[in-house]
């Protein structure tokens, strides 16, 4: 999909966002700008994350059926969010894709009551999709499998790191399927609950910074997923279906962490302004840069599952610029900031960790830069 087939593409209605973003704005300045730094360093805001999805936060790009709501306000939801607190903005897209992937099942066991609590923060949840997306681009294998036994699957395996979770939460996962020889291979994709039994939680080692999103080892022992808790079988065209609504999701992650940094940097030019003149990366420099990929951001939310290889492309390529800025603009900020800004409790210093999650988290910029290179690839004849 070309540049004027999407501007020519209607946007997604989005009535509802200005009341949504104004609540979301005022949880963020408020409650979550105080919790900001104890999230860092381990403390889970569950309260928040539920205020978060009463203020509408998690439902945005849901709609009726199969069809795409609006991305555009889910995004900026996330951006408010991210903006004070990367760690909590982060949590906001587990639970935004987590979402995603209900709603996109079709599954009924899944896309009624649960849903509608999972969208309100009654219930929340993560994602275990970052082995399976580094498997299906070759960088990893697969760490969980499913064995079929009758009435659905017994699954097995640890996947290390899976944030948003909790005894009470659950987390969409995929895992390869035990065929017979000769069968052809396949994968499953599901929601797991944390609570089911064979499902152990266990301590990660220690990060540099966002300790507070619950991120766990997940193991898992012959658990038993039954129908109820299918998201897709076979998993690959489901993937193939949600992958530029799940990548493109997340780039409100980067948007905020970058404009957090812009705002950080104008609150000391009264003050070092007069110095800081000398710097690359200035704020109005950034913010104009941040302004333009939002907009293309935007554009793209108009089809977020779209599935041709120049949207997917232009999808991969905003996902890296965003991450790009985030690290510049982090970077520009403690530059800014001078010696402030290396205490460890300057939030300029814990957003500058958080630039570093973004751009390492699944699909993390060398892998973005993989696929495009792939998909850019001219296509070999017939």
């Amino acid at each position: 999909m070309d540049l004027a087939e999407l501007q020519a593409a209607p946007a997604a209605p989005s009535a509802a966002a200005p009341s949504m973003l104004d609540a979301v704005r005022e949880i963020a300045d408020g409650p979550l700008q105080q919790a900001a730094e104890a999230t860092d360093r381990g403390v889970y805001p569950r309260d928040i994350l539920r205020n978060l999805g009463a203020a509408g936060a998690y439902a945005a790009h849901i709609a009726p059926g199969l069809e795409a709501g609006d991305y555009r306000a889910a995004i900026r939801a996330m951006t408010e969010v991210s903006r004070v607190c990367g760690a909590t903005g982060f949590m906001v897209w587990c639970q935004q894709v987590a979402g995603l992937y209900m709603q996109q099942s079709g599954n009924p066991a899944l896309t009624g009551a649960r849903l509608a609590a999972h969208s309100s923060g009654q219930r929340l949840g993560g994602t275990g999709m970052s082995n399976p997306m580094k498997a299906y681009a070759g960088i990893e294998t697969l760490l969980l499998r499913a064995r079929p036994v009758p009435g659905g699957y017994r699954v097995s395996g640890t996947l290390p790191w899976v944030s948003n979770l909790g005894p009470d939460h659950y987390a969409g996962v995929l895992a390869g399927v035990d065929v017979a020889p000769g069968e052809a291979t396949r994968e499953i994709m599901f929601m797991l609950p944390c609570d089911a039994a064979g499902v152990e939680l266990r301590n990660c080692p220690s990060f540099s910074a966002m300790e507070g999103t619950n991120t766990w080892a997940l193991r898992c022992s012959d658990v038993f997923i039954g129908s109820d808790h299918l998201v897709a079988d076979p998993a690959r065209p489901f993937i193939a279906k949600i992958r530029g609504a799940f990548i493109l999701l997340q780039t409100g992650f980067g948007l905020g962490v970058a404009q957090g940094a812009i705002d950080s940097m104008w609150r000391v030019e009264p003050q070092l302004g007069h110095v800081n003149r000398y710097l690359e990366d200035r704020p109005d420099e950034l913010q104009g840069e941040l302004d333009a990929l939002t907009a293309r951001i935007e554009l793209l939310c108009r089809t977020p599952l779209a599935t041709d290889r120049e949207y997917l492309i232009d999808v991969l390529d905003v996902r890296a610029h965003a991450s790009e800025l985030a690290l510049r603009a982090a970077q520009s900020a403690l530059l800014h900031a001078g010696a402030r800004g290396y205490l460890l409790s300057s939030d300029v210093q814990r957003r500058v960790r958080e630039s570093h999650f973004v751009a390492i988290v699944t699909p993390a910029i060398k892998h973005l830069r993989q696929q495009i290179a792939l998909l850019s690839a001219p296509e070999m004849p017939d």
